[in-house]
């Protein structure tokens, strides 16, 4: 966990750069059908400045013992519970049961337009910004959470290292990406909603495309469409 351990001070211009094009991001209107979605989630995308100068972002790896998605790499998040006021308070209240990183070393930026998964859960990633990485000290839930580890956020607009599935929802074609990384603790691989997010945020980080066809699955932008099924 080297990489946020000893930032570089030296180059507030990358972080202000990424704040500005962050809050300059205007998410694309949901429908007012997301009311029939009776499952909602958020995920935190908190990214940092590491030892190069580069943008990181934080990602976990679920526990073995899970029993949904065991294994998988995530971003700190989770369901939203009664008690949330909103979005950006279940990602961070799930960030913090998760990885122990303090809601008040997060600067929240912006919220990006909610993913609709195949079992009409509404996802939404909440981007925020970690500058105080020294006063982030990693402690995982050892019930929900297997690692810790960062990964640098360019990657996932890079065609290296990266493979695609196709995939078939309804009669329409979509890409699942997959992303190969190995960490200081270990190798890990990134893929599927994990990605597609990643991909998102990359694209609006850097005002660029990735350098591959992305065909994102359309039922993600239900929320958007108003096709959300009603139960």
């Amino acid at each position: 966990m080297g990489s946020y351990k000893d930032p570089n001070h030296g180059s507030d211009d990358v972080v202000e750069n990424l704040v500005q094009r962050l809050r300059l991001y205007k998410p694309t209107p949901v429908s007012d059908e997301t009311q029939f979605s009776v499952k909602r989630a958020a995920v935190l995308v908190c990214i940092f400045q590491g030892n190069n100068g580069d943008l990181r972002v934080i990602l976990t790896k679920r526990s073995s013992s899970l029993s949904s998605h065991s294994g998988e790499v995530a971003l700190p998040g989770g369901k939203q519970e009664e008690t949330d006021i909103d979005d950006i308070q279940t990602a961070l209240r799930e960030a913090k049961e998760e990885i122990g990183l303090e809601p008040s070393l997060v600067s929240v930026v912006t919220v990006l337009e909610p993913i609709v998964t195949k079992h009409r859960m509404i996802v939404v990633p909440v981007v925020g910004i970690l500058s105080d990485t020294k006063a982030f000290d990693p402690c995982p839930c050892a019930d929900e959470v297997e690692a810790i580890f960062d990964a640098p956020l360019e990657m996932f607009l890079k065609d290296e290292n990266r493979w695609a599935e196709e995939k078939e929802w309804k009669g329409e074609k979509y890409l699942l990406h997959y992303f190969d990384y190995e960490a200081e603790n270990g190798k890990y691989l990134i893929w599927a909603f994990t990605a597609g997010v990643l991909i998102r945020v990359a694209s609006i980080v850097y005002q660029r495309p990735p350098a591959f066809l992305e065909l994102r699955p359309r039922f993600w932008d239900m929320a958007i469409t108003g096709d959300i099924p009603k139960p």
